[in-house]
């Protein structure tokens, strides 16, 4: 009988250790779940945490870049090219968010045919923040875009210190219709110490911060945000039409919520030291 009991016990003990180990394992499989599709179908790349330099030193480009400083960045990842016509559209098809006026034509976005790798122009601030929020992305920071557009060693244009030609960059043009915006990667000359793509000239591109032409005088020196609150928003990275002195990588622009030209798009940013998010002032939306 006591020997019954005992074969009981172990048969017993061996169930629960089968059980113990089931358990073990099994949360690991059953939580685990497929990350989640992309709804933006490009590539991202990440650039790593650490130090660079933004601005410009004075006497060197404008007053609202000066001083120069040394700036930490946690790691993020940054769009490859700027937001193209198809992939907003795409946007709009799923979300039923307003199509940005057509700068090429009369009717729709939607029915000119040849643009589709164009980026995206006409499109708000909020427009952008709109889109990055549907990807589950978000705008980039000054300071992010700063150092995607020209790595750690202060360059004064992504690809270096050569002065910009038609192979590095899309500007100082008239307006030529279809033929004035380049599809979004056309020109490796140009491209940043990250090999991201366009980020001086073609399409000028929102980023998330508030425009202060004294903010780098006391921002802060980790993950820079941007003022607290203000009146317009800052674009980056000059457009089709700009100056030599404007698609510098530490060239700064600004530009109102409802702005809408036919040089500004905008490119999305994921992860990083973000942790702020959007800065808002009363009565906006």
């Amino acid at each position: 009988m006591t020997q019954g009991f005992r074969r009981r016990g172990i048969r017993w003990k061996c169930v629960g250790l089968f059980v113990t180990a089931a358990c073990a394992v099994s949360p690991s499989s059953v939580l685990a779940a497929p990350p989640p599709k992309e709804l933006d179908p490009v590539t991202m790349v990440t650039v790593s945490a650490g130090p660079f330099l933004m601005g410009s030193q004075n006497p060197k480009g404008r007053a609202d870049e000066w001083p120069q400083r040394t700036v930490q960045v946690d790691t993020f990842s940054i769009d490859h090219v700027e937001a193209t016509n198809a992939r907003y559209m795409a946007f709009v098809a799923a979300t039923g968010h307003r199509s940005p006026p057509n700068p090429y034509a009369t009717g729709l976005l939607l029915s000119v045919r040849g643009i589709e790798q164009l980026p995206v122009v006409q499109v708000t601030w909020y427009d952008a923040k709109a889109y990055c929020a549907w990807a589950r992305k978000r705008l980039p920071t000054e300071a992010e875009w700063e150092k995607a557009a020209r790595g750690t060693d202060g360059r004064r244009f992504p690809w270096g210190e050569d002065q910009p030609t038609q192979t590095r960059a899309n500007f100082d043009r008239e307006w030529d219709g279809e033929r004035t915006l380049h599809a979004v990667g056309a020109l490796s000359d140009g491209d940043s110490p990250y090999g991201i793509k366009d980020m001086s000239g073609n399409a000028r591109e929102w980023v998330q911060d508030w425009y202060d032409p004294d903010y780098y005088a006391n921002a802060p020196a980790k993950n820079p945000q941007g003022p607290e609150k203000g009146i317009v928003r800052v674009i980056r990275g000059g457009s089709w039409h700009s100056p030599m002195s404007d698609i510098a990588a530490s060239a700064r622009g600004r530009g109102g919520f409802a702005l809408q030209t036919h040089g500004t798009g905008f490119r999305c940013a994921r992860g990083g030291g973000n942790s702020v998010g959007d800065k808002s002032i009363a009565g906006e939306r």
